[in-house]
């Protein structure tokens, strides 16, 4: 009997399964992406699959902040270096949930089209200042790529998912806001059966 994807995640290593799902996603779809971007595309999903990397402590509470005030956060910097961090995260964000959760901004009042030109904007607005910092000028070539290809690395990020399982009824960030919320033993228990361990998040003290 053939094991279900989203089973396989719980017996192999998250990196070692993604880093295949992403291989196979790139060749089935004959994106044209380098292999330093799937290679970035792999550690942006096993970094945005735990909770304390993809969620923001805030006033409000924990919650992944709109992309306009990551882009604030970008604009107001205080330093190029924060600049930086902020930019890359609006990219980061923006190409993760339009390529794992598009079909939820169905009920938002923005949609996958407004990720998209965010996302890409940012990445290009980073490698475009490369010279600027050393973090960026590693990965200046991965940034212009995924400015220029984000679409096609959305694509990618969309069937990795599918194959997955990521992409079914049980919207696995409606799952996180549950059991962040309220300690759900249930969600926590379907998050783990998808391969994904949910960490309670702490509060910053000032």
């Amino acid at each position: 009997m053939s094991k279900s994807p989203a089973r396989l995640i719980t017996d192999v290593s998250v990196d070692e399964y993604f880093s295949e799902a992403v291989q196979t996603a790139i060749s089935r779809r004959r994106a044209a992406v380098s292999g330093e971007t799937a290679i970035y595309l792999t550690n942006l999903l096993t970094g945005f699959l735990t909770a304390e990397h993809l969620y923001d402590v805030t006033p409000d509470g924990v919650t992944i902040r709109p992309l306009a005030m990551i882009y604030g956060d970008a604009v107001q910097a205080n330093t190029f270096e924060e600049r930086v961090k902020a930019l890359r995260r609006l990219g980061d964000i923006a190409l993760f949930i339009s390529g794992l959760f598009a079909h939820s901004l169905g009920r938002s009042l923005v949609d996958v089209d407004y990720y998209i030109a965010m996302g890409g904007n940012a990445y290009g607005c980073l490698a475009d200042n490369g010279h600027r910092s050393r973090l960026v000028r590693r990965l200046q070539e991965v940034f212009m790529e995924l400015a220029t290809r984000f679409t096609e690395c959305v694509d990618v990020l969309s069937e990795v998912g599918e194959k997955a399982n990521l992409h079914n009824d049980t919207d696995i960030l409606r799952l996180y806001e549950i059991w962040l919320g309220s300690g759900s033993p249930r969600a926590a228990e379907k998050l783990r059966s998808m391969g994904i361990q949910p960490i309670r998040l702490q509060r910053s003290r000032h």
